[in-house]
């Protein structure tokens, strides 16, 4: 897509104000595609080099495991990830939530596995079967509170929900547009879908997410989507704001 300058409800160019030194990379649902993301993050790093005269930030937005095939190893990659002079932020999502949720013994296995969790347990070593469930459910949350490393658990438990730079807001899903954005809940941060996604209210600022997989970024004059269905479609996708625009790195 071509780099885009956004439009204020009101049809004025203020949507979108970062301070002047800082460009943010916001990049999508992962889902296990450990491969898209090295790609990507290489992608990112070019551009970085390519313009060097910005304080650069990268922002994940969450959904990093299930569906896809490697969700160890993308959550290894994201903890190990250091990009010089370059601020990163990892998000939380919800699949994340429900993965610790499925730890604590508050959320149902056969749900994950129907979401795609069986792609995660396997990752971590974890031997599942073709149905819903197909062992006893207190010994599958052993094995998952045994089988993933401390740093994973350590890694799950300190992703923020939210994240805020200028006139920009980030979260995995959306926002309650009935909510000022300090007063916003964990549950629709990362869960809420068509309550968000039909609204057309100035939130009081840009609102970048993910949750909601289209084929290509959605744009629009409050929020933009970069949630690209990685997992299936091959295609992760960072949206690049800089100043007043927006530009799109796609694998």
């Amino acid at each position: 897509m071509e780099p885009q300058l956004f439009q204020g409800l009101d049809g004025h160019h203020q949507m979108v104000q970062l301070p002047d030194d800082q460009r943010v990379y916001a990049i999508g649902d992962v889902h296990g595609r450990l491969d898209l993301l090295i790609k990507l993050l290489e992608m990112v790093n070019k551009d970085i080099a390519a313009h060097a005269d910005f304080q650069n930030n990268v922002v994940f937005l969450g959904d990093y495991i299930d569906r896809g095939p490697d969700p160890a190893g993308v959550i290894d990659h994201l903890i190990d990830l250091s990009i010089p002079d370059t601020t990163c932020v990892c998000l939380m999502g919800n699949h994340e939530r429900y993965m610790m949720d499925i730890a604590k013994g508050t959320a149902l296995i056969e749900m994950w596995f129907r979401n795609g969790g069986r792609t995660t347990a396997k990752s971590y070593g974890i031997e599942v079967g073709t149905s819903d469930i197909t062992q006893d459910v207190d010994q599958f949350r052993d094995a998952l509170q045994e089988n993933v490393p401390d740093r994973h658990w350590q890694f799950l438990q300190g992703l923020k929900t939210s994240w805020r730079i200028g006139s920009v807001f980030f979260a995995h899903a959306g926002v309650n547009p009935a909510r000022s954005l300090d007063q916003q809940t964990e549950q629709d941060l990362i869960w809420i879908r068509e309550k968000f996604l039909h609204s057309e209210r100035d939130h009081g600022a840009l609102i970048v997410h993910g949750h909601t997989p289209g084929p290509e970024p959605e744009v629009l004059r409050n929020r933009i989507n970069v949630d690209t269905l990685a997992y299936q479609s091959g295609h992760l996708t960072a949206a690049i704001l800089e100043n007043s625009h927006c530009r799109f790195l796609t694998t």
